[in-house]
């Protein structure tokens, strides 16, 4: 059992998916449904054999587990996959939420089916990969590569305006990426190695490293996205389809988080204990502004879209702040904003599959007629909140924590940003819910279906369970996040004692 690729495997299972889908051919009932229920089987078969990953994997240990290496291309780049405590949960919610996107998807598409299926699929592949790539080249055709399906589910399915959002999304995330390219072959020239464990332990020039960090953060920035390079996030959301905005709110937007943690972080740490206090001016900006501008909202997924700008400030705030509350608080809050942004998503896409509409204005007194919508929507409201019982607010509560201990005003002004999103979240879910049912548009309305709730309720129960009970994420991530604090802090002390020295 211990020879079998189980990391490959459950990167390239959707691969086969699509090409199975590939064969079906035709566009007639029966090959679209046929479609459906192969992307079906093979998302949940990879969530199924990830499980295996979770359950061999060795929580006490900080090192890469699982770990595969071939030769590849040139000397030094190499085909090189494992996980640690920092991406294995990064993978599993990737599985995870996969199959409930594709039943969100089940009656919502109906041109190109089979086209769409596999996009998903090779998305699926491309996201797994970037988490659990251990060769920055290796890396960074996964981390482009899933920019691919993402341009093609946003311009084909989306919007009336989805070309424009489309190609928005694909520039500025190239843009981004480019310089990070650079910085590949930077890296390459210094140590002669892309090799990942190897850089982490390879010392990189002082002055390189803050090119270097730039040059990454410039990706990562985008990817995430930070203030002020934010602005592709909500065109890009509202015009794709629902299950597009699931994955892109859930598993894309933490990609640029992962490489702070897998690259910044351990790799320039100087750096990145230099630049920290321009990472928490950003984040500060972003948690207050773009909390602002969602409360001037008409469009839901706007609203949604600039709340998770909002949000990924906390994490890159407790990120930077290099303390052990503030990076396990950081994994913990992309986990959880994850599960709850994505089945946001879910959310306001079961009210426009009825009424082909997100304007906030033409909803209210939805809990008339969907009771149990009214329900779920109200824990995933909460969980954005950050109440406590809910995932929202562990995540949110130790990145402050871990913060204040480095900067008190940067986790003061960050502490508003909670009040403010209590502010457009509860004004939301008033407008859209309660009320009285005047609109003759809604008075017909239904509540969710079987397949709706197939996509909620596990949603629902994950948020509870990890609001009250965090630690299957935190135990996780322990030794390798103490790994990674350890390691910056031990760098960046040793800096400050030679500078005392000279």
């Amino acid at each position: 059992m211990t020879t079998w690729p189980i990391l490959s495997v459950t990167t390239f299972l959707p691969v086969l998916g699509a090409l199975l889908i590939y064969v079906i051919r035709g566009e007639d009932e029966a090959a679209q449904r046929n479609a459906r229920w192969v992307a079906l089987w093979t998302t949940l078969v990879t969530f199924a054999v990830s499980l295996i990953l979770v359950w061999r994997f060795d929580a006490a240990s900080a090192d890469f587990q699982f770990v595969e290496k071939a030769s590849w291309l040139a000397t030094g780049i190499t085909y090189h996959m494992g996980v640690d405590g920092i991406s294995l949960p990064f993978v599993i919610l990737t599985t995870a939420l996969m199959p409930f996107c594709i039943i969100a998807s089940w009656k919502a598409i109906t041109a190109r089916v089979r086209e769409y299926m596999m996009a998903f699929l090779l998305l699926e592949t491309l996201m797994i990969g970037t988490f659990s790539a251990l060769d920055l080249v290796l890396f960074y055709l996964f981390f482009e590569g899933g920019l691919i399906p993402m341009f093609l589910i946003i311009g084909v399915w989306g919007g009336p305006r989805r070309v424009y959002a489309s190609f928005k999304f694909f520039l500025y995330t190239l843009l981004g990426s480019v310089l990070m390219l650079l910085a590949i072959m930077a890296l390459y020239w210094n140590a002669g190695t892309t090799d990942i464990p190897t850089l982490m332990r390879t010392a990189v020039p002082r002055g390189m490293q803050t090119w270097a960090w730039l040059a990454f953060f410039a990706s990562f920035a985008v990817k995430m996205p930070m203030w002020p390079v934010h602005t592709w996030l909500p065109d890009a959301h509202v015009e794709a389809p629902t299950a597009g905005s699931v994955i892109l709110a859930a598993i894309l937007l933490k990609m640029g988080g992962y490489g702070f943690l897998r690259f910044s972080l351990p790799m320039f740490p100087l750096a990145s204990h230099d630049f920290a206090p321009l990472i928490f001016t950003l984040s500060v900006i972003a948690i207050v502004y773009t909390s602002l501008v969602a409360l001037m909202q008409e469009d839901v997924k706007k609203l949604i879209a600039y709340s998770s700008v909002a949000h990924m400030g906390f994490v890159t705030m407790g990120i930077f702040a290099g303390t052990m509350q503030g990076v396990a608080g950081g994994v913990f809050q992309m986990i959880s904003h994850g599960i709850v942004s994505g089945a946001l998503f879910l959310c306001v896409g079961i009210v426009y599959d009825r009424m082909h509409t997100r304007e906030i204005a033409a909803y209210g007194g939805l809990v008339n007629r969907m009771p149990l919508y009214a329900f779920v929507f109200m824990v995933f409201t909460m969980a954005n909140v950050g109440l406590p019982g809910t995932s929202g607010f562990v995540g949110e509560f130790m990145t402050l924590l871990g913060t204040f201990k480095v900067s008190i005003p940067t986790a003061f002004f960050a502490t508003f940003g909670v009040i403010l999103s209590a502010g457009y979240a509860l004004w939301l879910y008033r407008k859209v819910v309660f009320g009285a049912l005047t609109k003759p548009s809604l008075a017909s309305i239904k509540d969710l279906t079987f397949r709706e709730g197939l996509t909620l309720f596990p949603l629902v129960a994950l948020t509870i369970l990890f609001g009250v009970y965090p630690k299957p994420v935190l135990d996780m991530s322990a030794a390798s996040v103490q790994q990674l604090v350890n390691n910056y802090n031990t760098a960046v002390t040793a800096v400050k004692a030679a500078a005392l020295l000279q």
